[in-house]
This record gives structure tokens, sequence and C-alpha cells, in this order.
């Protein structure tokens, strides 16, 4: 599937774009394009789109980015409405934030009884282990450590 892209070309701090014709497998800095149909320099606002190649190539089955979408609508080369590319704002909730600390606190006596029952539950366990794995052969002493 094809795909008009920008591909950002130009130096550090002074972007332009190439709005170029692409494999949508191929990343946007491999190089690797099939056509190159228009420029932009967001630093001028200058946009350069041959309208003919976009036509050819949108009707060839390329889908344009979502940005490059909304250019083409901007400049008349595509109807339609422009896409939101950015992605929608979610507030936090706020009422399950004021409800968990009253929560915790009618829990806490249940918390603290939990962890006096805890510790009596884990020293049964811990006698049976046996202090040492592997005594030496020959009946000497392990060196200190």
């Amino acid at each position: 599937m094809l795909k008009i892209r920008m591909q950002r070309v130009g130096r550090i701090n002074m972007p332009s774009y190439r709005i170029i014709v692409v494999e949508h497998t191929e990343g946007p800095k491999t190089g690797k394009f099939t056509d190159i149909v228009g420029t932009y320099d967001p630093r001028r606002k200058e946009r350069k789109l041959d309208e003919a190649k976009i036509k050819y190539w949108i009707s060839v089955g390329a889908q344009p980015s979502d940005t490059v979408h909304n250019m083409f609508v901007s400049a008349g080369i595509i109807k339609g409405k422009k896409i939101n590319v950015l992605p929608k704002f979610v507030e936090p909730e706020k009422p399950a934030e004021e409800a968990a600390p009253e929560a915790p606190a009618a829990e806490a006596p249940a918390e603290e009884a939990a962890p006096e029952e805890a510790p009596a539950a884990e020293e049964p366990a811990a006698e049976p282990a046996p202090e040492e794995p592997n005594p030496p052969a020959g009946g000497e002493e392990a060196p200190a450590q």
C-alpha cells in the first residue's frame, strides 16, 4: 500500500519537508521513495504541491497521512473534512481520586491487624529450613566468609 507522507529534510532547527509517495513499510528517513509530489517549508509557510501528481497517486490508491490530508484539504486538492491529528485529551477522573483517600482511612484498622497475623504465619515456615545445605567433606569446617 502506498502512502503520501512528509519527509523531513534540512538542517537542525531549520526544517523543510518533501511530500513523497512511499511504500507504507518504508520509514520516512530511508530515502527510498516512489515520487516527490511537493515540498513544504513551515518557517516561510510555503507549499509547493503538484496537483496532477497528487490526484494521480490518490486515484491509484495511495493514502495520504493525516497531516498531508489536512494540507491537501487546505490547498483545495481534495474535498473533505480535516482530520484531528492530535489525540483527544481525556481528563483524569477526579471523583475517583477524592474517594480514594476516604477508603484507606476506613481500611486502616483492617490493614493494621493483617500485618500482626502475617509474621506469625511466616515464622513456622522459616524454622524447617536447613542451616547448611551441603556440609564440606572430610569433617573440615567451612572457611568463614
